[in-house]
C-alpha cells in the first residue's frame, strides 16, 4: 500500500504543477487542439519507453482493449472537459472542483468492483474531500496595483462560472469511470508504462479522429507558437507521462478510492506554486481547506 500511496501522491504533485502550465497553451490555441498535440507527444515518448522496457509483453488483446476503453473515458471525454474548464474558470478552481473525482471514485470502485473501505479510510477520504472543496467558496488573495487592489488573471471567470463548473464535474466523473476501467487490468500486472501508451495512443486517434468531422478545426491556428509547443511538451511529460504512470502504478497497488483521493490533493500542492507563481497569495480559506485535506490524507496513509 505505500507504493500505491506515493504514486498517487506523485502523481498529484504533478498534475498541480502541469496545471499552471496548461492555461497559457489551452488559452492559446483550445482545449481539444491542446490535448491532441499533447497526447501524440506523450504517446511516441511511452510507446518507446514500453519496447525499450519490454512493457507490451504484459499486455494482451482483452487488457489493452479495456485500457483503450479506460483512455476512451478518462482522457478524451475526461481531459477535454476538464481544460475546457481550465480556460474559463482558471487553474485555483478547476483543480478544487476536479476533486470530486476521489468520492466518485470510491463510491464506483465499491459499486462496481466491491472495493470496500474501513472507517477510518471513508473518513480520511471524506476530509481530504472536504478540504480541497473549502477553497471554491474563498477568492484568492487581491494583487496590488497602485490604485487598489485588482483579482490576478488567472482569477478571471470567462463566460457563465456555473457553465464551468458544470463541465469540470463532468471532468471529474468521466476520470473516476476511467480509472475503476482501468483498475482490474493493472491489478492483474500490466506494465504502467504501456498501459499509459494504450491509454494515450487511443485518446490521441479518437482527437485526431473528432478533428477530420464537418464544422471541427483540424489544425493548432496561428496561437501555435514555438514557445507554446514547448509549454504543451513539458505539461505532456509531466501531466500525461509522469503524472498517468505514477497514478497506473497506483491502481495496480491500492484501492482506486484511496488511489483516486490522494492524486486529488493537487489543490493543497498547488497553493504555494500558486502563491511563487503569481506572487497572490491564497486565501486564509484555501489554507483552511489544505489543512483539513493533510488530516485526511494523514488518516488515510496511516490507517
Amino acid at each position: 500500500m505505500l507504493t500505491a500511496n506515493l504514486a498517487a501522491l506523485g502523481a498529484a504533485l504533478c498534475w498541480a504543477a502541469s496545471g499552471l502550465i496548461a492555461i497559457g497553451p489551452v488559452r492559446a490555441i483550445g482545449s481539444v487542439a491542446f490535448n491532441r498535440l499533447r497526447m501524440s507527444i506523450v504517446f511516441v515518448g511511452t510507446a518507446l519507453a514500453a519496447t525499450l522496457l519490454g512493457g507490451w509483453q504484459t499486455l494482451d488483446l482483452q487488457g489493452a482493449a479495456i485500457l483503450a476503453l479506460s483512455g476512451a473515458v478518462g482522457i478524451v471525454m475526461g481531459d477535454t472537459a476538464l481544460f475546457w474548464a481550465l480556460g474559463r474558470i482558471g487553474p485555483r478552481r478547476n483543480s478544487v472542483i476536479y476533486a470530486t473525482n476521489a468520492p466518485i471514485t470510491a463510491l464506483l470502485a465499491w459499486a462496481v468492483l466491491g472495493e470496500a473501505l474501513g472507517p477510518w479510510t471513508a473518513v480520511g477520504i471524506a476530509l481530504v474531500t472536504a478540504g480541497v472543496m473549502l477553497a471554491i467558496f474563498f477568492r484568492a488573495s487581491p494583487v496590488p496595483n497602485g490604485t487598489g487592489t485588482v483579482p490576478h488573471d488567472w482569477e478571471s471567470v470567462r463566460g457563465r462560472l456555473l457553465v464551468g463548473v458544470g463541465a469540470c464535474l463532468i471532468a471529474a466523473v468521466c476520470q473516476a469511470a476511467g480509472s475503476v476501467i482501468a483498475r482490474p487490468v493493472m491489478a492483474a500486472g500490466a506494465d504502467p508504462i504501456a498501459a499509459a501508451a494504450v491509454r494515450v495512443g487511443m485518446s490521441g486517434l479518437l482527437l485526431f479522429a473528432g478533428g477530420l468531422l464537418p464544422g471541427q478545426r483540424f489544425g493548432f491556428g496561428p496561437g501555435l507558437t514555438p514557445r507554446i509547443f514547448a509549454q504543451v511538451v513539458v505539461n505532456g511529460f509531466i501531466g500525461l507521462g509522469l503524472g498517468m504512470t505514477l497514478l497506473l502504478i497506483g491502481l495496480a497497488h491500492g484501492n482506486a478510492g484511496v488511489v483516486a483521493t490522494l492524486s486529488a490533493t493537487s489543490p493543497v500542492l498547488i497553493l504555494p506554486m500558486l502563491w511563487a507563481w503569481t506572487r497572490q497569495r491564497p486565501g486564509a480559506g484555501a489554507w483552511a481547506g489544505a489543512i483539513v485535506a493533510v488530516l485526511g490524507v494523514a488518516l488515510i496513509v496511516n490507517r
